[in-house]
C-alpha cells in the first residue's frame, strides 16, 4: 500500500500500524515542547525526562515520524537529537524497564540515576524489587550509586576512577561523539564511554606504533602538522564522565 512500509520479523510481513495523524501530531509537538523547555531551563530539566521517554515510546509503536516524512526512528532521533541519540535510548529505557517504579520518584532520582536502575532492572528482571533500590538512589551522590550499581552487578569493587577535563573545539565535538557511538556498538553498550576512548586510544597507539617503527619523533611531528593545518577557533569545555 502506498504510504506504508512493511517490516520483516521472524521471516514474516506486518504491516506498519495505521498512523493516528491527530495524535501524532500532538505526541510530536509535545517532544518539541519539552526539548526546546530543556534547552531554556537547565537547572530543572531533568523533572520531564519521564515524559520524553513516554512520547518517545510512544513515537516508535506508532511510527509518528512518518508525519514529517522521515524514513524511521532513528532518522526522526537524529533530527531531535543533533548532539548525540545516545540520552534518547537511555530515556526509552527507563520508560521500557522501570514500569514498576512511580512516575513521581523516578523525578525525584532523576535521568542520571535512573540510567542506572535501568541495568540493575534489567539483570534482575521479574525478580528486580525497586524500593530499596529508589532509596539507595534517593540517598547517594550520583558517582557513588553508580559505583553501588557496578558492585551489585560484577560482585566486586570498580577500580579507582578520575574525571578528566578536555578543551575541544566545536567543529570537533561531532567527530568525537561519532567515535565514541562508534566504539560503544562494536564493544557493547554496556560498556563505559571511557571504556570506549580506552580502546580507541590503544588502536590508534598500535596503528602508529606499526607506522613509524617507534619513532616518538614521527608521532609528534605528524601530531603537530594536523594541529598547525588547523583553522583557529574558540575552544569549548568538554568534561569526560565515566557516568555520561
Amino acid at each position: 500500500m502506498i504510504g506504508l512500509t512493511n517490516l520483516w520479523i521472524d521471516g514474516r510481513t506486518v504491516m506498519s500500524p495505521e498512523l493516528n495523524r491527530r495524535r501524532a501530531l500532538f505526541v510530536l509537538g509535545k517532544i518539541d515542547e519539552i526539548l526546546s523547555w530543556e534547552r531554556s531551563v537547565e537547572r530543572e530539566k531533568d523533572s520531564r525526562f519521564v515524559d520524553l521517554g513516554r512520547y518517545l515510546c510512544e513515537v516508535r509503536a506508532g511510527q509518528y515520524w512518518r508525519v514529517d516524512n522521515l524514513k524511521s526512528f532513528d532518522e526522526f532521533l537524529e533530527k531531535k537529537f543533533p548532539e548525540s541519540r545516545r540520552k534518547a535510548y537511555y530515556l526509552l529505557a527507563i520508560h521500557e524497564h522501570l514500569t514498576r517504579v512511580p512516575k513521581t520518584q523516578l523525578r525525584e532520582v532523576g535521568w542520571t540515576k535512573a540510567r542506572e536502575l535501568v541495568k540493575v532492572a534489567r539483570r534482575d528482571g521479574q525478580e528486580f524489587i525497586c524500593a530499596p533500590w529508589v532509596h539507595k538512589a534517593k540517598e547517594l551522590p550520583r558517582e557513588e550509586f553508580k559505583r553501588e550499581v557496578e558492585r551489585y552487578l560484577t560482585g566486586k569493587e570498580t577500580e579507582p576512577w578520575e574525571i578528566i577535563y578536555f578543551k575541544l573545539y566545536k567543529s570537533q565535538l561531532k567527530v568525537v561523539e561519532r567515535a565514541l557511538e562508534t566504539a560503544a556498538l562494536m564493544l557493547g553498550s554496556d560498556k563505559s564511554r571511557g571504556y570506549s576512548l580506552e580502546m580507541i586510544c590503544a588502536d590508534f597507539l598500535a596503528g602508529a606504533a606499526l607506522t613509524t617503527d617507534g619513532s616518538e619523533l614521527d608521532l609528534e611531528h605528524s601530531a603537530s602538522s594536523s594541529y598547525s593545518s588547523a583553522a583557529p577557533e574558540q575552544p569549548v569545555s568538554v568534561e569526560l564522565k565515566e557516568n555520561e
